[in-house]
């Protein structure tokens, strides 16, 4: 195939960029350098089947030649992000899927939305099940990024249901591992910098609200599982291993041997979900796919990269 993955230089794009070429597809990386970085695709420079073009896909998008995907995966994802460019992350979710959906028309290819667990909201159902409609503030700080994907999920359904466009929708789960931005504010890297440091961990509210972490290798072969697939409505892709937050800063505290400990500070946003766990019973039914990279075992790779980007 030739793919076409918007935010092809972001944390997640760039794994997915090396996954298809692994598979001998060819691929497009369509980045505006945002919060993506070209170090993420360095190595990637030369390669007969890889192509970078910096472009906001929210502008007209001109692809010449045939295409057989567009993976949309452009987006501030990170609260730290998004919250900073709030218009950016609305436009990407809205005008963004608009552009890349129109050019999966042009091109007759099949189209697939990186969308996620926060369309979920603050939920209310726990583990959340992709019938699930989500308990969403849209006028809250988080909504420029819960609505964005939400909107973007409607618009995709519209043109498979109008245009008999071929689709896909997977909603990602917390995903963590090499190559995060040290600066970008979710939990891995500050737990993981603030480690490395001998600092203690930062732990907003009680830690006792949840998360389930997916390390990216198991995220990215269950997104090109669900490519291949014939599935058009939302699947999920994350760890059903939930673990508080506490939790997880003291294993990171024991996988570095940090003698920082952790301090407790106010929470830190307006409707920040007290719960997250996926019900991953359609992938694993539909695409036989489930993690298998435990949280200690992705936490040790994870930590030797920041170990080498940190130089300690």
């Amino acid at each position: 195939m030739r793919v076409l993955i918007t935010g092809g230089a972001g944390f997640i794009g760039s794994h997915l960029c090396d996954r298809l070429l692994a598979e001998g597809h060819s691929v497009i990386a369509m980045d505006n350098l945002i919060t993506g970085s070209v170090d993420n695709i360095a190595h990637l420079a030369g390669h007969e089947r890889f192509r970078f073009i910096k472009q906001d896909v929210t502008e007209y998008i001109f692809i010449e030649g045939p295409l057989d995907a567009v993976m949309h995966f452009a987006s501030p994802a990170s609260p730290r992000s998004y919250l900073e460019l709030p218009i950016q992350t609305l436009k990407v979710g809205a005008l963004g899927t608009h552009k890349t959906l129109g050019l999966a028309r042009a091109k007759q290819a099949r189209y697939f939305l990186a969308s996620t667990s926060e369309v979920y909201g603050d939920p209310q159902v726990h583990p959340q099940p992709e019938s699930y409609w989500g308990h969403v503030n849209p006028i809250g700080p988080r909504g420029v990024y819960d609505e964005a994907k939400r909107f973007a999920e409607s618009m995709v359904m519209a043109y498979h249901r109008f245009h008999h466009l071929d689709t896909r929708i997977v909603r990602i789960f917390n995903t963590y591992g090499p190559r995060m931005a040290l600066d970008d504010g979710r939990v891995v890297p500050n737990f993981v910098g603030q480690a490395l440091r001998h600092q203690p961990l930062t732990v907003y509210g009680d830690g006792q609200q949840t998360r389930s972490f997916t390390y990216v290798d198991d995220l990215v072969d269950g997104v090109y599982r669900l490519l291949l697939s014939e599935e058009h409505e939302p699947t999920n892709i994350g760890n059903p291993v939930e673990l508080t937050i506490l939790q997880f800063a003291n294993l990171v505290n024991t996988l570095t041997d940090n003698p920082g400990g952790i301090v407790f500070e106010d929470a830190r946003t307006a409707d920040d979900p007290q719960i997250r766990r996926p019900d991953i019973g359609k992938a694993r039914r539909l695409l036989g796919w489930e993690p298998q990279v435990p949280v200690e075992e992705g936490l040790r790779r994870t930590i030797g990269w920041f170990q080498k980007r940190m130089g300690v």
